[in-house]
């Protein structure tokens, strides 16, 4: 099944090594998943999942898939059964950021854990065990966000107000102008 592809990523290398799991993260993911009700394929996610890169020109930077049907994963999430064999593709990029590696690689794991829906209780978890890199420390994400950026029309913002005018460094309109701080 492939992905969105946009080539945001696209001039990321073919990496020559295999993906990794990050050290203790499992067993985290699994302590800290003790308790929770929705987190149905805990007790196998650590002997059911595996690991391989996703395609270069992919615009994500992970997914989860159950080899099962969906049919078939309805049917053992109810039952709370074994989820069968588990795959969790990576992005190459994620070599580059070892940190937002960490974050992907628990959000993914969590989503095969059985919290396949991004929810509150999902954030928290991610967020608990890997925080995500801040846009400050992750040459990664700098390097999405300039992509974006780079094909969005608007490259600049005026204020109506004021007049002033400065450069686009937000995906998001901004909502004030930063020079008067009336609304736009």
């Amino acid at each position: 099944m492939a992905g969105k592809t946009s080539g945001l990523l696209a001039d990321t290398p073919e990496p020559d090594e295999d993906p990794y799991v990050p050290e203790g993260s499992v067993e985290e993911v699994i302590n800290t998943l003790s308790g929770v009700l929705d987190a149905v394929f805990r007790p196998w996610v650590a002997d059911r999942f595996s690991l391989e890169w996703l395609e270069v020109t992919d615009d994500r930077l992970g997914m989860t898939r159950f080899d099962e049907g969906s049919n078939e994963l309805v049917r053992r999430r109810k039952l709370r059964l074994d989820p069968g064999p588990i795959t969790i593709g990576l992005h190459p990029a994620l070599l580059q950021d070892q940190a937002l590696y960490k974050h992907t690689f628990v959000h993914e794991l969590l989503h095969a854990s059985g919290l396949t829906i991004h929810s509150k209780q999902h954030d928290k978890l991610v967020s608990q065990i890997a925080p995500a890199p801040s846009l400050k420390e992750s040459p990664l994400l700098q390097r999405m966000r300039d992509a974006v950026l780079g094909n969005q029309t608007v490259q600049s913002w005026t204020c109506g107000h004021c007049g002033f005018e400065w450069k686009r460094r937000t995906v998001r309109k901004p909502r004030r102008c930063v020079k008067c701080a009336r609304p736009l």
